[in-house]
Order: structure tokens, then C-alpha cells, then sequence
């Protein structure tokens, strides 16, 4: 009997808390959107932060709430971009897929200043007297921009230089924002070609550090029919609304500046 009362009473109080938890849960419930999960469910859950958010779904949450729009993902397909725009009630205009380029080609074929033995890591050697190629402008060819890429899509050559996959590239940005020399562009998947140097030396300074950088001899100005191509401040620069990839620029360059990329096809072989 002395037992009883005193399970009986933490019996009672238990059932009291147990009901008291189950009306406060459903008072003070937060209600859920359920457009938050088909909106996260349609995003590709890289957490890449290329939009600038925390993580895909922090990213849903703001395109939920009006603060951002579906297209400030770069790594969704334009398919779920308008597949989310839908959810929304929203119209969705799908823009020309851009894919990254690297405006540099000298790797191996350009000398070391000075022998490097730090981290490896680009930004860190650049600091060491702009890094260790003699070429200021070119790749240092340590491999920060393959680490850091969250989609796989940038590999390094033998000759040390990274190579994009056209099939893989989301156009995040992030190689744009952790190259130290700014090597890096978003250029148009319709436009293959395009600059492998970003050196802005007069040619003859160029020619001696580089054996394949501009020169500034402006022999691609005069092939481009389109008026598409030309050499500011010793570099040749493509206007792309103008450029119609014809490739007359690519076989006029003496020095093999003018890149084409790598093709789709074969970068998924």
C-alpha cells in the first residue's frame, strides 16, 4: 500500500506531461510549406554554394520565401529550374548554358623562376613572388582550381594545366573565384573557342617567357570576316555576340594561342 500511492501519483503526473507535450506540440506546431520538399527535392543537393548560400536547402527556403529566384542556382538544369519556377506559379526563361574556359595553354612549355616547395596550392605559391612561372600572367598548374571543383568536371594535364569537362561544368564559378591569376572564364557552350592566355606583355616579352602565349601580331583581327576578334592592350579578345565560331581566328594564330575546347563528346568518353 505505501508503494502504490507514490506510483500511482508519478503514474498520474506522467500521463498530465504526456497530454500537456501533446497540446503544446500541436499549438506551437510550425507549419511546413509542402512546396519546401519538391523545391529541395528538385535542386541537386551539391551544397556547392555557388549561389552564394549556405546549402540547397537554405537556397530553397530563400526561392520559397521571394528572396531569390530559381536561375541564381548555377548547378540545376534548366529543366528543374523551370520545374521549381512551376511550383511557384512563376515564368522561367531559360538562358544560354555557359561553361568555364582557362585563358592559359603554357603549363610545361613555360620555365620556373625559382624552384617551389611550399603548400600546394595556388593561391599560397602566388604569394611567393606572384608564383614560381616565369610567365607573371600564366597558370601556376597546382591543381587549387580541380580540388575545389564540387562537380569533378576539372582535371589535371601532364603538361600541369587543368582541363575542363564540358560535360560536368555547371558553371558554379568557383575556378573564376580561387584562381589567383584570374584565368578563368564563363564563356558560351555554342562558342568553342577561345583565348589560351591572358598575358598582357608586349609580344616580344611574351615570346620569351612563352612559346605559345599572344603576341599581339593581330593575324587573327585581319582572318575574322565577322569583325568578331581583337588585340587590346597586346591580348586578342573575342566578342562573342559577334564570334560565329567559323575558326578562322584558331588557324591564323602563328603562336596556337587561339584554343578550341574540348568537345562534349569526347569529354565524356
Amino acid at each position: 500500500m505505501d508503494i502504490l500511492i507514490p506510483v500511482l501519483t508519478l503514474a498520474t503526473l506522467g500521463i498530465l506531461f504526456g497530454a500537456g507535450l501533446a497540446v503544446a506540440a500541436k499549438k506551437f506546431a510550425v507549419q511546413i510549406d509542402p512546396r519546401l520538399e519538391k523545391i529541395h527535392g528538385l535542386l541537386p543537393g551539391a551544397n556547392c554554394g555557388a549561389c552564394g548560400g549556405a546549402g540547397c536547402f537554405g537556397f530553397a527556403e530563400e526561392v520559397l520565401s521571394g528572396k531569390r529566384t530559381p536561375d541564381a542556382c548555377r548547378a540545376a538544369s534548366d529543366a528543374n529550374k523551370e520545374a521549381i519556377a512551376r511550383i511557384l506559379g512563376q515564368s522561367f526563361s531559360r538562358k544560354i548554358k555557359t561553361i568555364a574556359a582557362l585563358h592559359c595553354n603554357g603549363g610545361t612549355k613555360v620555365k620556373d623562376k625559382f624552384l617551389y616547395d611550399g603548400t600546394r596550392d595556388c593561391p599560397a605559391a602566388n604569394t611567393c613572388l606572384g608564383g614560381p612561372k616565369e610567365c607573371i600572367f600564366g597558370c601556376i598548374g597546382l591543381g587549387t582550381c580541380a580540388r575545389i571543383c564540387p562537380f569533378g568536371a576539372i582535371t589535371m594535364s601532364d603538361q600541369n594545366l587543368p582541363v575542363i569537362d564540358p560535360h560536368k561544368c555547371k558553371a558554379c564559378n568557383k575556378c573564376v573565384q580561387a584562381c589567383p591569376k584570374k584565368l578563368f572564364t564563363l564563356i558560351p557552350h555554342t562558342h568553342p573557342v577561345y583565348i589560351g592566355c591572358a598575358s598582357h606583355d608586349p609580344g616580344k616579352d611574351t615570346r620569351a617567357t612563352c612559346p605559345v602565349g599572344c603576341i599581339a601580331c593581330r593575324l587573327c583581327e585581319k582572318a575574322c570576316t565577322f569583325d568578331a576578334i581583337h588585340v587590346i592592350d597586346n591580348l586578342a579578345v573575342i566578342d562573342y555576340h559577334k564570334c560565329t565560331s567559323c575558326k578562322a581566328c584558331v588557324k591564323a594564330c602563328p603562336m596556337k594561342t587561339i584554343q578550341l575546347r574540348l568537345p562534349e563528346e569526347k569529354a565524356q568518353r
